[in-house]
């Protein structure tokens, strides 16, 4: 079905699709102790239609076949692999890519699958994101077949972060000394939960999954970048309009209160500050370079790069940890809205920190986040003396990519929260956040955050998945508007 929808305007989509078809089976079905049977089965059971895929040499190949008269069934996989997304280069593929840029992205991953059997009675709701995911997928599944063609959206497993991913961000001392165990009982009851092995992976699955979040919203940015580039398009407009429409999201995340060699309020380490580093390391901006007639070099600042990121964090805590993390660093700015009275440690300074009074309402909490986000899109950061030729080329917004940390615990419901929002204030919440970040023409990758019921779990599940829910549905609606 996701191929169909990619492919139905295609000349001869019936091999197409089957030439997928036939992809994925070989690629499952192939054993270690039979790969010529295998096959043979396979292609005599569709053996009208595998007779027309043979026919295509950007399918079948001397190569093809010679993959498979091996034992070596990984290496077969491999090279079909490759072999395949070298087909999918074809002209009729390129024709499907470049349509399907036009249409908003937003991969979703989650990591329930990496399950914590925590003690009985402990007070994280580890069982709500699975419940968030659940809810999230059905009511995109219930859509038409129309309504999903409009968001290039699809759910993935959440890879594992590297201990390189996170020595970008954290002491790699403490980074190894979790991984194996070594942690302090003291240090473990600070984090707020008890170590495990199946703690690690879902721990890691939390920053793997933002970080690959992250990087795929910025990677099809620049890809469609490239499209316009090479393609011209920018007199049309359309291409140009949508190329920051490549939204992300994690279904988990927002682990704001770790920092760099210790841990707390359920957090170990950072995922927001880890994928922000990955991208600053994997796309350093440019040196910036003054006025020049040079043309080599006015292609080089057209070409896209991290300059700056900003962190919005709605959590009713402070992220402090990303505050302490980012010190310094003119490179990423972080905002946190949070509860003045709901610090468990030390408050940290963010390069914005606003703190709301206990029990405040939706009409308070929402203009007060118009207006400071009304601020953060006037402020003139790129007012430093160099000539406007540059700016022009290198400046063209003030943000690269944005995170949003969209905890729920400033619901009324919240158990650790001490706010008074409605489920309608955050739904409002979240439109606010996302317009902002539709006028600033920045990719977006969104994080749960906190959320903790009381004994009825509905309002805050509900809060949770409205997140990912009503961006799914703005994006939806851009689409449409096209």
């Amino acid at each position: 079905e996701f191929w169909k929808l990619r492919i139905k305007s295609l000349p001869h989509k019936t091999e197409v699709l089957y030439r997928i078809m036939v992809s994925m089976m070989l690629l499952n079905q192939v054993t270690t102790t039979s790969p010529r049977r295998d096959i043979s089965l396979l292609l005599r059971e569709h053996s009208c239609r595998s007779r027309r895929i043979r026919r295509n040499p950007c399918f079948v190949s001397s190569e093809f076949s010679a993959c498979f008269h091996t034992r070596n069934v990984p290496l077969q996989r491999r090279k079909f692999a490759a072999m395949l997304k070298y087909s999918s280069h074809s002209a009729s593929f390129v024709e499907a890519d470049e349509k399907a840029l036009i249409a908003p992205f937003f991969p979703i991953y989650y990591n329930d699958v990496y399950e914590v059997n925590l003690p009985p009675g402990h007070r994280f709701p580890i069982g709500k994101y699975r419940e968030v995911r659940i809810s999230l997928q059905s009511k995109i599944e219930a859509l038409s077949q129309d309504e999903q063609s409009r968001v290039d959206c699809d759910f993935r497993i959440s890879p594992l972060a590297t201990v390189e991913q996170l020595i970008t961000t954290h002491d790699e001392h403490y980074v190894q000394r979790y991984l194996n165990g070594k942690m302090t009982e003291l240090e473990n009851r600070n984090i707020g939960f008890p170590w495990s092995l199946q703690h690690v992976n879902r721990t890691l699955s939390s920053v793997g999954g933002t970080v690959a979040a992250a990087l795929s919203a910025w990677e099809k940015y620049c890809k469609r970048h490239e499209l316009i580039q090479k393609k011209k398009h920018n007199r049309q407009g359309s291409f140009e309009d949508t190329t920051h429409l490549c939204w992300s999201a994690h279904v988990a995340g927002g682990t704001h209160h770790a920092f760099k060699d210790y841990g707390e309020g359920f957090c170990i380490f950072s995922d927001i500050a880890v994928a922000a580093n990955v991208l600053l390391q994997k796309y350093p901006a440019p040196a910036l370079i003054q006025q020049s007639n040079n043309h080599t070099q006015k292609n080089q600042l057209s070409t896209p790069a991290i300059r700056r990121i900003l962190i919005i964090d709605l959590d009713v805590h402070q992220g402090n940890g990303n505050a302490v993390l980012f010190q310094g660093e003119e490179r990423v700015k972080t905002f946190s809205m949070q509860c003045k009275a709901n610090y468990f440690s030390k408050k940290e300074q963010s390069d914005l920190d606003i703190e709301l009074p206990v029990g405040c309402r939706d009409e308070t909490y929402l203009s007060t986040l118009r207006f400071w986000l009304k601020n953060i899109e006037n402020y003139p950061f790129d007012e430093d003396g160099r000539s406007d030729e540059v700016k022009s080329n290198t400046q063209k917004k003030p943000f690269d990519i944005i995170f949003f940390q969209a905890g729920v615990d400033i619901h009324k419901d919240d158990r650790l929260g001490r706010l008074s929002i409605s489920t309608g204030g955050i739904s409002r919440r979240n439109q606010i956040v996302f317009e902002f970040v539709h006028r600033m023409k920045s990719p977006l990758v969104i994080c749960m955050g906190g959320g903790y019921p009381r004994d009825e779990w509905d309002p805050i599940l509900k809060a949770h998945t409205n997140v990912y829910w009503e961006a799914h549905q703005f994006l939806s609606s851009l689409s449409k508007e096209r």
